[in-house]
């Protein structure tokens, strides 16, 4: 197996809504926030469903993996419920091997709110459910020692739990990519993520308010600085911009694609990596692989949703 994926196993509820809806509820734009099941329920009673898909930021890069024609696979947990079922099948009809069982948990299958803004941002409300319970006898040693690379996300440090999960696979896996996942993430666990890029992770994704938030750069110029100090993969996405990965010392740049109809941002950053990581794992070069990474994410961002 190619790359395997740990994370939040998670169904996208997809609605587009005003930005006066973010005011009102005290959400703020582009960020991702953590709510229980009534907070859930409250904000959905108020919006139009535009669609459900299986989600979950890690597994959407996986996705993309798989389209790819890499031999990939999953970790994520799920309830024995509708939803799960719904998640479970969403994998498997997209050729993704689903490395876990389902039973019957106390919570439910995880949810995510993707709240879509005229602008095509995407704020997201996640009720992690039994997602957020994943743990170390979730994952199987032998199944991450058959497999070139795992990729994980930084939203599993969100909970007690599934950081047992994070560090057996870090002990367990050949090569170890995370994304940072979320800028709000970042600042809650910023000493444990530095650590973590600086000491155990071989690829680190990132956008650029991500990276800068985690070494409290004040200038772009001092990521650059950062990444060639430590000697890893850093890889970052900045939007108009473009991308750049900065391997050993060498950097590595890609412009972002133009006159693009920009419909949704979800998924922009899953794609990028899945691209990206195509081309890491088939042993090409990383100008390849950003051009690769911003081929995909151009393409997810021009449609409603995260997967292709």
């Amino acid at each position: 197996m190619k790359v395997i994926g740990i994370g939040n196993a998670i169904v996208d509820v997809i609605c587009k809504v005003s930005d006066d809806f973010l005011t009102k509820h005290s959400l703020t734009k582009s960020t991702m926030k953590l709510i229980n099941e009534d907070e859930f329920i409250n904000l959905l009673s108020n919006i139009k469903i535009e669609d459900t898909v299986s989600g979950g930021s890690v597994a959407n890069s996986i996705v993309g993996l798989s389209q790819l024609g890499n031999n990939v696979g999953f970790i994520g947990k799920i309830n024995e419920d509708k939803l799960g079922e719904k998640y479970e099948n969403g994998l498997k009809k997209e050729n993704v091997q689903y490395l876990y069982l389902k039973k019957k948990e106390d919570l439910p299958t995880g949810t995510c709110l993707i709240l879509i803004t005229p602008d095509s941002e995407r704020t997201m409300c996640t009720f992690l459910g039994t997602a957020g319970k994943i743990n170390e006898n979730d994952i199987k040693e032998s199944d991450l020692q058959k497999s070139k690379i795992t990729f994980l996300e930084g939203y599993l440090w969100d909970k007690g739990e599934p950081k047992k999960a994070f560090n057996k696979a870090i002990k367990s896996s050949n090569k170890i990519a995370m994304s940072l996942s979320d800028l709000f993430c970042v600042e809650r666990h910023k000493n444990e993520f530095l650590e973590l890029v600086k000491n155990k992770i071989n690829i680190t994704f990132a956008n650029e308010q991500e990276i800068i938030s985690l070494i409290n750069a004040k200038s772009f110029e001092e990521v650059i600085t950062f990444a060639k100090q430590i000697k890893k993969h850093i890889v970052i996405t900045r939007g108009a911009k473009g991308s750049m990965a900065i391997n050993n010392e060498k950097v590595f740049e890609c412009p972002a694609k133009s006159n693009l109809k920009i419909t949704d941002l979800t998924g922009a950053g899953d794609l990028f990596a899945a691209g990206y990581l195509h081309c890491y794992i088939n042993d090409l070069g990383a100008q390849d692989s950003l051009e690769k990474g911003t081929d995909l994410s151009s393409k997810i961002i021009q449609i409603i949703g995260a997967r292709l």
